[in-house]
């Protein structure tokens, strides 16, 4: 697993790599190993899981996001008022827990979804409620 410890100006200043995701990392402190082991505790998705035409409905505290998956990080994103009344293709960073690390290409419970907008750039969503996959047949 990966974990984005900080950026600047949309650039990565260091990323760690771990093995297990509750295996707590040496050179991070303890709030950050509890906030890791926390979001493989609350759940969610991985990016690198999901095909291509998979689609997740995000529920946060304040709106109901609708998110088509393209692969790459890619997904065409609706729900917002403003930045995405409709499906609109957008660059999914990860999920923070409102700081500037970022756990990358995973969109977890508890936590606040980054993504990047054509237009508006970097937006980051209150805290996710829930997550679901829905089947597009159904």
């Amino acid at each position: 697993m990966q974990y984005t410890l900080g950026s600047v100006a949309g650039t990565e200043i260091r990323t760690v790599e771990t093995s297990s995701p509750f295996a707590p990392h040496p050179n991070l402190g303890d709030g950050v190993n509890h906030n890791v082991a926390q979001s493989e505790i609350e759940g969610g998705v991985h990016l690198s899981r999901l095909c291509e035409g998979d689609q997740l409905e995000i529920r946060t505290e304040n709106r109901h996001y609708w998110l088509v998956y393209h692969g790459r990080g890619r997904a065409l994103l609706s729900g917002h008022p403003q930045f995405c009344p409709q499906p609109v293709m957008v660059r999914i960073h990860g999920s923070t827990w409102g700081g500037s690390m970022i756990k990358a290409e995973y969109i977890g419970r508890g936590m606040r979804l980054e993504f990047r907008h054509p237009d508006y750039k970097t937006i980051v969503t209150s805290r996710i409620l829930d997550i679901w996959e829905r089947n597009p047949a159904a």
